[in-house]
């Protein structure tokens, strides 16, 4: 069940009693704003402020069950449930306003202040990847292309690649928060018939939304479906971290390592287990979140000024996909705070191919010296595939080559396979990053 990755401040925000909460206060704004306008005693707003904070408990909410139950409709049961606490200031909760009005607006303060949280989860990761990117810029390892070794990076480096998509996600997210942070009060079809625009706008002032400048019976769905596609891409992104974890977390590989704490056990059945199972676990909480996003792209069209397809997808996706990605982002912070990095297997994987990775410098030293790419290129590849097929390594095999050895000398050659050669430009990124 999503429950189990439900992180504490996410179920303060979506619990039943903070729905409810939200829904009063909106109720309680729209009466503020009627009072203003001389449509409702202003002695029915203070008794509603008064009693506000004793209103919503456990014997409401199972009042607001008992009366949905009968006349099956959640807005309903909760202003009649209010009135009731209220008594006779209760007639005036839900004044010329229809139960979206409500819903919607409440619900866009519910998804703006999940949105700082996570947007906070996520400064708190990107915090960790750059003192880890800095910590590591000069950290030598193979870079892989196609899952085959390539030619040397640094770990920081890599780490640094992340940082970058990770501020590219809050830009995004950031974005998403703007759209999805619009309240509206306009009535059944969005003509404000039986209700003055100036509560809205009031309503929305008082709780930090924008109105909507146009409205049917509904926000518009495409700015909820944005906001879960933007976390979606956000989830994606996580598992492509994990999956880079898990890849070199490969016992034949092994260059980092999830934390992995005294007492803990692995497998079940063998006891030397040490499986990155929270990567795992990321990975597919992702499937979940790409799930949600769809089903809120396919909540966007629906029937004239609105229907309740929406409403079942929503009650579920909205939650869930913030739950759960709140959880995996705070989940691969701990992960990357704890995480164990192997330089000197960084270093012998490096190695392990014999000078293979330094093939490009080869050939382009043989161009610098005279020959044509082409038969430069056939040279280099020649020994290269040798190596392949083993015997002796492409290093060796470079030096003894006649062709090599008239245009190269000992010394330059030596440099040629020199990993630092590579890596004149790291500090650069770095720099131009503001990570230095």
């Amino acid at each position: 069940m999503i429950d189990r990755y439900i992180r504490q401040p996410i179920r303060d925000l979506w619990d039943v009693k903070a729905k409810y909460r939200r829904w009063l206060e909106v109720e309680i704004l729209a009466a503020e704003a009627w009072a203003k306008l001389g449509q409702v005693p202003p002695e029915a707003v203070a008794a509603m402020r008064a009693h506000q904070d004793e209103i919503i408990d456990q014997r409401f909410v199972a009042r607001v069950d008992e009366i949905e139950a009968e006349v099956q409709h959640d807005v309903i049961a909760f202003t009649t449930a209010v009135s009731e606490r209220l008594g006779d200031p209760g007639r005036y909760i839900h004044y010329g306003l229809t139960s979206y009005d409500v819903v919607d607006t409440a619900l866009a303060v519910a998804m703006r202040d999940s949105v700082d949280i996570i947007l906070a989860d996520m400064a708190a990761l990107r915090d960790v990847l750059r003192q880890k990117a800095k910590e590591h810029k000069h950290t030598v390892m193979i870079g892989r292309t196609h899952g085959v070794h390539a030619e040397p990076i640094t770990f920081g480096l890599k780490l640094a690649l992340w940082d970058q998509e990770v501020e590219r996600a809050m830009h995004r997210l950031q974005a998403a928060r703007e759209e999805v942070a619009v309240g509206k009060i306009s009535g059944p079809v969005g003509t404000y018939a039986h209700v003055d625009p100036f509560v809205e706008q009031y309503v929305c002032s008082q709780l930090g939304l924008k109105p909507a400048p146009v409205s049917s019976q509904i926000i518009q769905r495409d700015r909820h479906a944005f906001l879960l596609e933007v976390l979606a891409l956000w989830a994606t992104s996580l598992e492509k971290f994990t999956i880079e974890i898990r890849a070199l977390q490969r016992t034949e590989i092994r260059e980092v390592e999830e934390p992995f704490r005294a007492g803990q056990k692995g497998s079940s059945a063998m006891p030397h287990k040490r499986n990155p199972w929270r990567s795992e676990r990321i990975a597919g909480l992702a499937r979940l979140v790409r799930g949600y996003a769809l089903a809120a792209v396919e909540s966007v069209p629906l029937w004239g000024e609105r229907d309740i397809s929406n409403s079942s997808v929503e009650r579920v996706a909205l939650p869930d996909a913030i739950a759960a990605v709140d959880f995996m982002t705070v989940d691969f912070q701990k992960i990357m705070a704890g995480l164990l990095v192997y330089p000197d297997r960084m270093r012998a994987n490096l190695e392990a191919t014999g000078g293979l990775v330094f093939s490009e410098r080869v050939l382009l030293a043989l161009v610098e010296k005279g020959l044509r790419r082409e038969d430069a290129y056939r040279i280099v590849q020649e020994n290269a595939m040798a190596a392949w097929a083993g015997g002796p390594s492409f290093r060796d095999r470079i030096a003894a080559d006649p062709r090599v050895r008239e245009r190269i000398v000992p010394a330059a050659l030596d440099a040629l396979f020199d990993p630092q050669a590579d890596l004149v430009h790291v500090d650069d990124i770095f720099r131009r990053l503001r990570l230095d």
